[in-house]
């Protein structure tokens, strides 16, 4: 595997981790009536690469399942980001297949 996936997964793995958390960082927040993280921060950590961990997030913590923002685009940026990363393993395959 060469360095640039190796990063790229590292990097999808940290975010995805940090949206799962930041999910259940911001339920228990609410519960507790504090400072909350802002729903524009959320929906940020799924664009930039943590939309599976926002997912899980969400179920696992049964939080921002009524609102209909988080409900549509979070879904669609997870079927979003399995595209890309599909179409990118698929070029990486085509380039490697002639060498």
């Amino acid at each position: 595997m060469s360095l640039a996936i190796r990063v790229v997964a590292i990097y999808l793995i940290a975010v995805n981790v940090m949206a799962f958390a930041a999910y259940g960082i911001d339920k228990r927040r609410a519960r507790l009536k504090r400072w909350r993280i802002p729903e524009s921060a959320l929906l940020l950590l799924a664009v930039v690469g943590g939309p599976l961990g926002a997912v899980v997030g969400m179920k696992a913590f049964h939080h921002k399942t009524q609102h209909r923002k988080f409900m549509i685009l979070i879904p669609l940026l997870l079927v979003l980001w399995g595209v890309v990363l599909v179409y990118t393993v698929w070029l990486i395959h085509e380039k490697t297949a002639f060498l």
